[in-house]
């Protein structure tokens, strides 16, 4: 049996960058799970597990579209340090979780700190980048 849209799978995989460097991997962990087209990973997983049996292994190469997105300028700003909270000390390169008005939080990677403001990046940190996926299809789910 091949995984087709609205399968539940269990899929191990190794995340790695165009440079073949290793970002993530579950193979140590349990496989993650998911139903195909419900959005709960990135798209070019979704389409790139549709069509294996359990057992199969395949690598694929997943442009920016289909994984985290391009880079976009707008989700650069500014936060004024007027309005950070007294005890907000954050450093360039630390990720921070800032809140949109509705609460939601937002992971945001400081650029830049300054006497008025800090500049922030609330870009995906894969986002803009070719990713390179070794899927493992362990299990279609009934």
């Amino acid at each position: 049996m091949q995984a087709k849209q609205g399968d539940k799978v269990k899929l191990h995989y190794t995340l790695k960058d165009s440079m073949g460097e290793v970002i993530e991997t579950s193979k140590d962990l349990m496989p993650i799970e998911f139903t195909i087209g419900e959005g709960q990973v990135i798209p070019g997983i979704e389409k790139g597990v549709t069509g294996m049996k359990p057992g199969d292994t395949k690598t694929v190469t997943i442009p920016p579209e289909d994984g985290y997105g391009l880079r976009e300028e707008k989700k650069i700003f500014e936060y004024a340090r007027k309005n950070a909270p007294d005890n907000f000390d954050a450093r360039v390169g630390q990720t921070v979780k800032l809140h949109r008005p509705n609460g939601r939080p937002v992971p945001v990677i400081v650029l830049e700190v300054n006497e008025k403001c800090f500049k922030m990046d609330a870009n995906h940190p894969l986002a803009g980048k070719e990713l390179v996926f070794d899927l493992e299809l362990v299990e279609i789910m009934k």
